[in-house]
């Protein structure tokens, strides 16, 4: 199955962040650009494996798993290609990704 999750907020530059996994085995690629049409065409674009195990655990705990937790600025890419926004059940429930990473990472710095 594929999911496909947009989390458009304050921040419109987005991480190019695809991860695979089937069975028990995973892979994180980190790109230049959206793997959309009208970005392959006259451009070059790069997708990298990120082979270290450390910031491959760390991209995938820390910017995936919140963005796909987002319940405030996220949408759900559905089969017909329309997007449905994802709700919070409740506000307590909100989770803005973009707004958790910012205090994430400056309570770190």
């Amino acid at each position: 199955n594929i999911t496909v999750t947009s989390v458009v907020g304050r921040f419109l530059e987005h991480a190019r962040i695809y991860y695979f996994r089937h069975g028990g085995e995973h892979e994180v690629l980190i790109g230049s650009a959206d793997l959309m049409p009208r970005n392959l065409d006259l451009r070059v674009e790069i997708l990298v494996p990120v082979q270290d195990a450390h910031w491959r655990k760390a991209i995938v705990n820390d910017i995936l798993g919140v963005g796909l937790r987002d319940n405030v600025q996220a949408r759900r890419l559905l089969a017909d290609g329309a997007y449905e926004r994802v709700q919070a059940v409740t506000v307590e429930a909100a989770v803005n990704s973009q707004q958790w990473l910012l205090e994430h990472w400056k309570s770190r710095s």
